[in-house]
């Protein structure tokens, strides 16, 4: 509890300080709070995820300690600057797991709990999303953000494994934040309270299920409840109306329209496609496999957390309509 207090404490540090060096200081504060939250010593995987996940983000806080300095010095060389922003940018887009510099991100998540993975898709990517929007490099950003819809949505086709699944879900997302963080920081703020939302009923009914492999889900004898919350959960992270998962991406399609920006709508839609796939794919799998050796264990879970999950996933199917009807 008290390093996560000091987790959200850094953060606030970073956001509020008008040096670069003060953001700096934030962002170390974060990485030695967040390390102790997730080792483990009686778990090998927890152990490893955590000095891959100190050594990358060392790396990357490097690189911007650096750029720093540099822009300091050469504050009088104009022709510099442009690449010292790419500089910038690219630890700050390596610190929160932005693809091409996502490498770490599917490896360490694998070792994670389901709580851990969450504050690392989302609560890790505030700082580093908040310093960019100070300091961004416009073409720099189009192109990564575009990259991020297309590996996000390309590298969960394949996964077997339900933490690197989310994994893959939350750098898809990340394009769609930077592309909303470009047009006005309270879209983004939006987006990441839906995408937090949304993000959280999954990991918390995985955590209560005890799931982290996509046979699980058909293996497992759970009642059909069950596997309708997964179904409306999932289609509503996959970005489909009436869900309110499609609202923040409206909202965000409509901006990016009216700004010229007709290929990248078109990337964003048609990876949106192929998250809904392999999305639709589990939940047939899970409503459709039948394993008889397993008749005699069903899953029914007999928690006052489901009520609470209950509440969310119908906020989560009538919250699109409501926000129609508010628009209309």
């Amino acid at each position: 509890m008290f390093f996560l207090f000091i987790l959200i404490f850094s953060t606030l540090i970073s956001i509020s300080s008008n040096s670069w060096f003060g953001c700096w200081i934030g962002l170390e504060i974060n990485l030695l709070s967040f390390i102790p939250l997730i080792s483990n010593s009686s778990n090998l995987l927890s152990s490893e995820a955590s000095l891959k996940y100190f050594l990358t983000q060392s790396i990357a806080s490097i690189n911007f300690i650096f750029s720093i300095l540099l822009k300091l010095f050469m504050m009088k060389n104009f022709e510099i600057n442009n690449f010292i922003s790419i500089m910038i940018n690219s630890s700050l887009l390596m610190k929160m797991g932005s693809a091409p510099f996502h490498f770490w991100f599917p490896n360490i998540s694998e070792g994670l709990s389901w709580f851990n993975n969450f504050l690392l898709m989302t609560w890790q990517k505030i700082t580093p999303m908040i310093l960019l929007s100070y300091y961004f490099n416009k073409n720099f950003i189009m192109i990564i953000m575009i990259i991020n819809a297309i590996i996000g949505a390309i590298g969960g086709l394949n996964q077997t494994s339900l933490r690197k699944l989310m994994t893959f879900s939350s750098i898809n997302n990340l394009g769609w934040m930077l592309a909303s963080i470009m047009i006005s920081e309270n879209l983004w703020m939006f987006y990441l309270i839906m995408y937090s939302f949304l993000i959280s009923i999954m990991c918390f009914l995985f955590q209560l299920l005890n799931m982290f492999f996509i046979n699980q889900l058909f293996i497992s004898n759970m009642n059909y409840m069950i596997k309708m919350f997964l179904l409306i959960n999932f289609l509503s992270l996959g970005g489909l109306p009436p869900f309110i998962g499609f609202f923040p991406k409206w909202i965000l399609i409509n901006f990016l329209l009216t700004n010229n920006f007709f290929i990248t709508t078109f990337i964003f839609i048609m990876m949106s496609l192929i998250m809904l796939f392999f999305y639709i794919r589990i939940i047939y799998s899970s409503f459709m496999f039948n394993y008889i050796n397993l008749k005699w264990m069903k899953i029914y879970l007999k928690n006052k957390f489901m009520i609470l999950i209950n509440i969310l996933s119908f906020l989560s199917i009538s919250g699109m309509m409501l926000s129609t009807l508010i628009f209309l």
